[in-house]
């Protein structure tokens, strides 16, 4: 709704990953230096962890955006819990290889067939796993077995790991000291700085056509920098809330206040859902409990928060029937003329 009414092209801050958003901030630069050393070093593991959204996907993607497809090909798996079996049938798939039925060593087989093939056509096998912290010792062990296929001094398959911070405490673990001995890069990907949340704004609004509407006040920016701890996708989630809260109130300037209103009504949102068993950025957020009743406090916060949201939800939808019953009259005065 926003877009059309900020005459933008298309949505400036959508939560899923897109290459041509890419924000080349300094902390992205120096993960980035990382993975390109270790794609050229031609061997071994490149392991990129994050906070969730802190945009591990759309680096990868930028970085195979960039290099010569007829040089790789490229798997991608997004894991669950994989056991060792598990993770060479999806393997298989991801390089679209049968696998049915298959027998481990046969599988293992047809696996180390199929990377020794591309290379014989001067092709690298790339494997990418998200979701790495979901990954069993087992798992761990196979890709690790997998790494061990080269031609001469040459490895075939070269894999990166992107998972979330408790991936570095996992790959601490001993049984996986013969893995990391054969990891070639690793880089934590933190946070942006404040300087760079505001450019990192910017430049998506440019990305998506914005021509100085509508107009973000300075004290913006400080403001979603503290609410998102410089989180891309936290960022994204504020500044789409913002932009629909200004198409709401008909405002073609985005204040301070804004911001800190927007995030509030973000939070109580979002500790709503969790109160009721959801999750919120994948943390559970414990209410005090005191003989499975909620003490008098707790309770109150809950009413204050629900009025909040009741307010929000009312002023929204009053807009939303302003701007239909707007469009309604014109509709008919342009058929009557």
């Amino acid at each position: 709704m926003y877009a059309k009414f900020y005459g933008l092209d298309t949505l400036a801050f959508q939560l899923t990953p897109d290459p041509r958003f890419f924000f080349d901030s300094a902390e992205h630069r120096r993960a980035m230096a990382h993975m390109t050393y270790g794609l050229h070093h031609a061997e071994g593991f490149i392991v990129i962890t994050g906070e969730v959204g802190a945009g591990k996907t759309m680096l990868v993607d930028r970085l195979l955006s960039e290099i010569d497809p007829r040089s790789f090909l490229t798997a991608r798996i997004v894991t669950s819990q994989l056991g060792g079996d598990d993770m060479l049938r999806m393997v298989a798939s991801g390089f679209g290889l049968d696998h049915a039925g298959l027998p481990k060593a046969t599988l293992l087989t047809r696996i180390q067939e199929f990377v020794l093939a591309q290379f014989a056509a001067r092709r690298r096998a790339l494997l990418i796993i998200d979701e790495a912290q979901n990954l069993s010792l087992e798992a761990l062990e196979e890709l690790r077995m997998l790494s061990n296929i080269v031609v001469g001094t040459t490895t075939v398959l070269q894999s990166f790991l992107l998972g979330q911070p408790q991936f570095r405490v996992i790959m601490g673990n001993p049984a996986l000291d013969q893995l990391r001995q054969r990891i070639t890069a690793a880089y934590h990907l933190g946070p942006l700085s404040e300087a760079d949340t505001r450019a990192y704004i910017e430049h998506r609004l440019g990305c998506a056509g914005w021509k100085g509407d509508p107009q973000f006040a300075d004290e913006c920016f400080p403001a979603i920098y503290r609410h998102t701890d410089g989180v891309p996708r936290r960022i994204n989630s504020l500044c789409s809330r913002l932009l629909l809260f200004g198409f709401l109130e008909g405002s073609h300037t985005i204040s301070g206040a804004d911001s800190e209103q927007v995030a509030a009504e973000l939070r109580t949102e979002l500790s709503a859902v969790t109160a009721a068993g959801g999750k919120s950025n994948g943390t559970a957020v414990a209410l005090p409990v005191t003989e499975n009743r909620l003490p008098m406090a707790a309770i109150s916060e809950r009413v204050d928060n629900l009025e909040r949201m009741i307010i929000s939800h009312d002023r929204t939808l009053r807009r939303v029937i302003e701007l239909i019953a707007t469009y309604i009259e014109k509709a008919e005065a342009n058929e009557l003329h």
